[in-house]
């Protein structure tokens, strides 16, 4: 081997980058762009979920010169207001409180009830005996979520036993709303189906029709009669089909090999999918309309991967992401697909509660279509 030789390789390398200013570019800017995303993604915890909470405690009952300044519910929420993991919205009854949680607004609600310190002074006393329980409401679809909701309530008791200077006798009664047996995998799963299928179906549209691009076949076919219009939608709906079998066999084994939770339709969550498939093959053909070659295709990918790998809720909860970033979220459709199918499949929803998704999903289709039609026709 000859070190001459093998320099003028290394040599002629480094000429074609000095003349390709894209793949130049993106080698720097490629992996700042993910050292960005990541630290901002992951240096945050969950913030401002909501919480509801239904007091109907008061001090009635108990003798001035013996008890306390101030209920002990407005000692909790004082203390879960001082707590940024959630947002508190008070509420007057334990039914609009679940309902809220039901309806996907909120992510638990804490219910305390009329006679809650004078029960909990009573057994300090010796009074009474037992543990005086506040019923705590929760939603545990995002595990993420719920876990850090259920720590922040779990400590603000903690801190008001503290404070008394003994242990009072303070309990909740936990009651799970959806996913009560639901493990993380049940959580997991839906989220990496539409991420599979967001990454597969982006990627293998994109290197298809650069590839028809770059080999004159394109080209050849806009020679022909046909529209733009009709050449973007024929391949948009040949890929689609791929897409859409390949939505229905993540699905398959993530029921038949991961044995996943599912309360709600099932066809339901494959049409979610599958429509998601279909938009990522229009999201490949435009992205396509950037990239004169296969190998400039490929440097997008860290560009639609990294976002929706990390700001679509699927390995990592939107509440913990800096608030200023999560609008970022609503840009990127795999992120719709991830709250449509867990809404589904963990908390039952049907298409009457999912469809502002299935309707968001079908214009960024037309969206992207409309698009790479219209740089299609401006072609040179």
């Amino acid at each position: 081997m000859s070190p001459k030789r093998t320099f003028a390789i290394v040599k002629k390398i480094f000429y074609d980058l000095k003349n390709d200013k894209r793949s130049l570019a993106f080698m720097f800017i490629a992996p700042i762009f993910a050292m960005v995303v990541f630290g901002l993604a992951f240096s945050g915890s969950v913030q401002d979920a909501e919480l509801i909470v239904v007091n109907k405690d008061s001090l009635g009952g108990i003798p001035a010169a013996m008890g306390p300044n101030k209920p002990i519910s407005a000692e909790i929420i004082s203390e879960l207001k001082e707590n940024d993991t959630v947002r508190l919205k008070s509420l007057e009854t334990a039914t609009e409180a679940r309902n809220r949680v039901e309806s996907g607004k909120a992510y638990g609600a804490l219910v305390i009830g009329k006679d809650f310190t004078k029960q909990v002074f009573k057994t300090i006393q010796g009074a009474s005996s037992g543990t005086t329980e506040i019923d705590f409401y929760l939603d545990q679809s995002n595990q993420e979520v719920a876990g850090a909701v259920g720590r922040s309530v779990q400590s603000a008791l903690s801190s008001v036993m503290e404070s008394a200077g003994r242990e009072p006798p303070l309990g909740i009664n936990r009651i799970s709303v959806y996913a009560d047996n639901a493990e993380f995998i049940d959580f997991f799963v839906p989220g990496i189906i539409g991420f599979v299928v967001y990454l597969l179906a982006t990627v293998l549209t994109l290197v298809t029709f650069v590839g028809e691009r770059t080999s004159g076949t394109l080209d050849r076919l806009l020679a022909t009669p046909l529209k733009e219009s009709e050449v973007v939608t024929g391949y948009a709906v040949a890929f689609g089909v791929i897409g859409v079998i390949q939505a229905g066999l993540l699905l398959v084994i993530a029921i038949l090999v991961f044995n996943i939770t599912i309360v709600g339709n099932v066809f339901l969550a494959f049409g979610i999918t599958a429509l998601l498939a279909v938009v990522c093959q229009s999201l490949g053909i435009l992205l396509s309309s950037f990239a004169r070659r296969e190998s400039q295709a490929v440097q997008f990918i860290p560009f639609f991967v990294l976002p929706a790998f990390l700001l679509s809720g699927i390995f990592w909860p939107l509440e913990a992401v800096p608030s200023w970033l999560r609008p970022a979220s609503y840009l990127i459709p795999v992120s719709y697909v991830v709250k449509a199918n867990r809404a589904v499949m963990l908390k039952g929803w049907g298409i009457g509660k999912v469809w502002p998704q299935f309707v968001t999903l079908f214009a960024f289709m037309v969206g992207f279509l409309v698009v790479t039609v219209v740089m299609l026709k401006r072609r040179e």
